[in-house]
């Protein structure tokens, strides 16, 4: 199998001959192609390549394979002549390639392996390198920049269970490059630390609410001059089953006051009941109509994970919360959590995953690359009326999506 497909391979099916296993894949594919197209525009990298795929599918084979008559290598050899044209040969792992070649050089063209067919352009050592695509008997798709048979640069791949577009590096996904503007939508997360600053109070001037730093250590790709409005805010209700932020009632009714769509969240703690923390959470937060879902903020260490009974007494916990907290409001909660946690945990709990929408803490240039609903990108942003550092988030779409949120996910 070809290095650069290792990591992609899905189980081993033989789709080619299976007709149910064939549609199945394609309704999945679809469906990755759907969301990412629902949930980009045009100002997005790569959102161009996205969409010729799901409106023509695979274009590159039928640009890359050569024309004319085939003429095998050894031809050339025999005749002791400079290969150029059209030809046929295999490469060192034995790998059939039909290409053109200029000046004894392959240029373009396409290869056949084992395990699928690679078209576009190589370099003289008859290896993919710059633009081409790679598509899998297992139904996985990848097109972009290649760098001596690795995925390096811009790309972007799909299969049955996810979408990656973005920059590559050594043949590894390292994230998609956000493009910020003012048609985005950016929200605020606060607690009593924006009132509270080395022992002094001071108020949210609520009036004044402008974004103006997305965060000052990650050099982010700004399209506009960054003074966006604050859309929405989360505010700390409580923690545990006795803490609760003395500041929650004030600021919630200022941002309802200034029609800023609002939302509670509750910080979960492994000492106590998932049950007794929802009880609490609802008896010091507040949920009215139009009010943004409640959160739960899931943060523990590895070391209180188990120190509680492991993963799987977590999501009991977790489940317990979720269930008492729905039943009251009448709302699904979004799960607030890094991308550690994603990866080390949230595949043990897959109806989560699947039934609630996520907001992922990752700060750095790149978006996590998993479905969400928020990204709090920064926690140093600037807020112009709060006088300290700020969490920053953006909505997962533009304004469509975010009427959509407003319509479909707000307390009834």
């Amino acid at each position: 199998m070809p290095a650069f497909l290792q990591e992609e391979m899905l189980p081993q099916a033989d789709f080619t001959t299976d007709t149910f296993a064939l549609s199945q894949r394609n309704k999945l594919v679809k469906e990755e192609l759907d969301y990412y197209l629902q949930r980009h525009d045009v100002n997005d990298e790569g959102f161009d390549m996205v969409a010729r795929y799901a409106e023509e599918g695979d274009s590159t084979l039928s640009a890359y394979m050569p024309r004319g008559r085939v003429t095998p290598l050894s031809f050339f050899d025999n005749c002791r002549s400079s290969r150029k044209g059209k030809g046929i040969t295999t490469d060192s792992c034995g790998f059939t390639i039909i290409g053109m070649w200029q000046a004894d050089s392959l240029v373009s063209g396409i290869r056949i392996d084992s395990t699928g067919i690679y078209a576009g352009q190589f370099n003289a050592h008859m290896k993919a390198h710059g633009h081409g695509s790679y598509r899998s008997v297992n139904g996985s798709y990848y097109e972009g920049h290649w760098f001596q048979n690795q995925r390096n640069g811009f790309g972007f791949s799909v299969s049955p269970t996810h979408l990656n577009a973005g920059i590559w590096k050594d043949n590894r996904f390292i994230g998609e490059r956000v493009h910020y503007s003012s048609d985005r939508i950016y929200g605020i997360d606060i607690s009593r630390y924006q009132h509270e600053i080395r022992r002094r109070v001071y108020p949210i001037t609520w009036r004044f609410l402008r974004i103006t730093s997305l965060g000052r250590k990650a050099n982010r790709p700004v399209l506009d001059s960054v003074d966006y409005p604050v859309s929405f805010v989360y505010i700390k209700a409580t923690e545990g089953t006795t803490i609760h932020n003395r500041f929650f009632a004030s600021d919630y009714k200022d941002a309802r006051r200034h029609n800023i769509p609002v939302g509670a969240y509750h910080f979960f703690r492994t000492n106590v009941s998932g049950r007794m923390q929802a009880n609490y959470f609802l008896s010091q937060g507040r949920f009215n109509r139009g009010d943004l879902p409640p959160v739960l903020d899931i943060e523990p260490t590895d070391r209180q994970i188990a120190k509680m009974g492991g993963a799987e007494t977590m999501f009991k916990e977790i489940r317990a919360w979720i269930s008492v907290v729905q039943a009251k409001t009448r709302t699904r909660p979004i799960l607030y959590v890094n991308q550690r946690f994603v990866k080390n945990y949230l595949d043990d709990a897959p109806d989560l995953k699947r039934d609630y929408l996520v907001w992922i803490a990752r700060y750095g240039i790149y978006k996590p690359d998993v479905h969400l609903a928020i990204w709090q990108l920064s926690a140093d942003g600037l807020v112009m009326g709060i006088r300290s550092e700020v969490d920053i988030n953006v909505f997962n779409g533009y304004q469509g999506q975010w009427d959509e949120f407003l319509r479909e996910e707000t307390i009834k």
